[in-house]
């Protein structure tokens, strides 16, 4: 490289060393340390235990008012399946040739049917649904699943005390990269 353009290189450099302010709070010089409140409206995870549910509650009738509303164009007017997945039947199908994967014989919490609903559905307008609505929905697919009661209110007690079908079979990840062994036992 020349001189000439080694030296405009270095003045280069330097300026943009000195422009940069002082107390920038990252090395890069961008950004900022999120609030609380930002924090919070992220934070809205739910563990299969049900640990971080929401206050609240609704139950099945409402629920199938919001489903009819919100979630039958796409999942069908009982959960049957159409443009998204099935959502009820296929209890006892997860050891034959054709497996049905649904609500009721697959997730093996009951809390993270609620996180889900609250993260991502409807589609069009996902974290739209209050949380009433959220357990409104989550106990109208728990009951076309056979696991609660047409008359049932649905919490955050009541939900994760709900023991699904498929608790006890379901295995963690197998492929080697994986660090979290099978739950067999006491999950």
């Amino acid at each position: 490289m020349p001189m000439r353009e080694f030296r405009i290189a270095a003045f280069a450099v330097v300026a943009l060393a000195c422009a940069m302010p002082a107390g920038a709070q990252s090395p890069y010089g961008i950004g900022r340390v999120a609030t609380p409140a930002e924090i919070a409206g992220w934070n809205i995870d739910i563990g299969r235990d049900g640990s971080n549910l929401p206050p609240g509650s609704r139950n099945v009738s409402h629920g199938r008012e919001v489903f009819d509303q919100q979630c039958a164009a796409c999942h069908g007017d009982k959960g049957e399946g159409g443009i998204g997945d099935k959502l009820a039947g296929g209890q006892g199908t997860l050891a034959t040739a054709n497996p049905v994967r649904t609500v009721g014989s697959y997730w093996p919490y009951a809390p993270t049917l609620f996180d889900y609903i609250r993260r991502a559905m409807p589609q069009n307008a996902p974290q739209s649904l209050s949380n009433n609505d959220v357990y409104a929905v989550s106990a109208y697919i728990l009951n076309l699943n056979g696991l609660l009661p047409a008359d049932a209110t649905l919490d955050a007690k009541t939900l994760a005390a709900i023991k699904m079908p498929n608790r006890n079979m379901f295995v963690g990840d197998p492929r080697p990269d994986v660090k979290n062994p099978a739950c067999m036992t006491g999950c």
